[in-house]
């Protein structure tokens, strides 16, 4: 099987999982078991597909594996389930084949976002909520899920492990949480794929400034939800954001895999397509629903990729939404970037001083992108040897291999002028 193949099957089992996971829970509830089948299922597709052929019915043959593989643990582990499931098989033994006329089939009905929302319940944490997500909506293994976040297998492993037991533990079930919940749990069904997205574009440590699997499989994810919640804007903000975001991503690393920043990229190498994609998204989500968070970062997102050269760009908006978007949905990464903005349209000084109010923010003690920007603006300001400090602060904090670099070449920059 070449590459292009190998990839489209990758795609194609991502799709099916969390669809053939919803069939099986809905079947026979139990996370855990059901969890684990529909990865053995989805391993013995994995190595006998590239072999045999693509099955015709891909999905109906994931739920009919799977199905086995479960009632086989069934029996091993619990005889009063082992009853149930087998008198569910003899039953239907033909139901995930062949539905009647006019019958919805098991793997007619998408359960992806009654997944999502599973896999976000409140009782975990946000890190348990993205492995998560990762490994029973994606589809990955544990050993990729723990490659992508650069920590061994047997770290990540227990971290799935008790997430699952904590959803069995808070009695959780296969369905979607009450209108009163729902709101609230849509929420962190938006965070968890906004901190895969995340990790994807900029990854906290490791060689790679990027993660693209990671990325792909947000917008992938984001864009289910939205196909299931159309009107909301805030799914639609989300989608967008990332689309835009994603777009810039060909020109943010050079030839040597080193940072690009925006205001130095080649324009010329942005994706078009998603560019537009998002915009469109953004801008009718806008004129539609309430004002989100995310609405508010895919509108300045556009306003960036809308800029044909970085002294287009409309900084002075882009200061205003900030604003904005503080007082609605405040946070440390809000304020350093609207002190960007505000140090482009009243001077490096104003946004220095807004920085100041991030000092006592115990939240970003260790974190580097503070002194990044203070640097950055110091820059502006003319306050070279200030600057360097800073960026060098900037590179022990960061644990990004690309980040680290850039930021020792800009104090490095410095050293040589002074």
């Amino acid at each position: 099987m070449d590459a292009s193949a190998t990839e489209r099957l990758g795609d194609l089992l991502r799709e099916l999982a969390p669809q053939v996971l919803g069939v099986l829970m809905r079947r026979y509830g139990g996370f855990e078991e059901c969890e684990d089948a529909v990865q053995e299922a989805l391993l013995a597709a994995a190595s006998q597909w590239p072999a045999e052929g693509v099955p015709d019915s891909p999905r109906a043959w994931l739920i009919t594996v799977a199905s086995r593989r479960l009632v086989d643990h069934v029996r091993s582990e619990q005889a009063r389930r082992r009853r149930e499931v087998a008198a569910a098989v003899r039953e239907a033994p033909d139901a995930d084949l062949a539905p009647a006329p006019g019958e919805e089939g098991p793997g007619d009905r998408d359960d992806t976002l009654t997944l999502l929302f599973l896999c976000c319940h409140p009782a975990l944490t946000p890190a348990s909520q993205v492995a998560l997500t990762l490994r029973a909506v994606s589809g990955l293994t544990t050993a990729e899920i723990a490659r992508a976040f650069l920590v061994p297998e047997a770290t990540m492993a227990p971290r799935i492990s008790r997430a699952k037991q904590r959803i069995k533990a808070a009695g959780a079930s296969f369905e979607l949480p009450p209108p009163g919940e729902r709101a609230d749990r849509l929420d962190a069904v938006l965070h968890t794929l906004y901190l895969i997205f995340n990790e994807g574009y900029t990854a906290s440590s490791g060689p790679d400034l990027h993660r693209g699997e990671l990325t792909a499989e947000a917008i992938r994810l984001t864009r289910l939800v939205h196909r299931s919640l159309p009107d909301d804007g805030e799914v639609a903000g989300l989608l967008a954001l990332m689309l835009l975001t994603e777009a810039r991503r060909p020109a943010r690393t050079g030839p040597d895999g080193g940072l690009v920043p925006l205001a130095e990229q080649d324009r010329g190498l942005w994706d078009a397509a998603l560019a537009e994609e998002g915009t469109a998204l953004v801008t009718a989500a806008m004129s539609a629903s309430p004002l989100g968070p995310y609405q508010l970062q895919a509108a300045i997102a556009a306003l960036h990729v809308q800029a044909p050269r970085p002294e287009d760009t409309d900084w002075e908006q882009i200061r205003i939404l900030y604003g904005i978007l503080g007082r609605i949905a405040p946070n440390p990464m809000v304020t350093l970037n609207h002190a960007i903005a505000v140090a482009m349209t009243r001077g490096p000084r104003a946004g220095l001083d807004l920085l100041e109010s991030l000092d006592d923010d115990p939240r970003m003690a260790r974190h580097h992108r503070l002194h990044a920007v203070r640097a950055h603006l110091q820059d502006l300001a003319g306050e070279h040897d200030a600057a360097r400090e800073n960026y060098r602060l900037a590179a022990r904090l960061t644990t990004s291999l690309p980040e680290q670099r850039y930021l020792r070449q800009k104090a490095e920059a410095h050293g040589e002028a002074g």
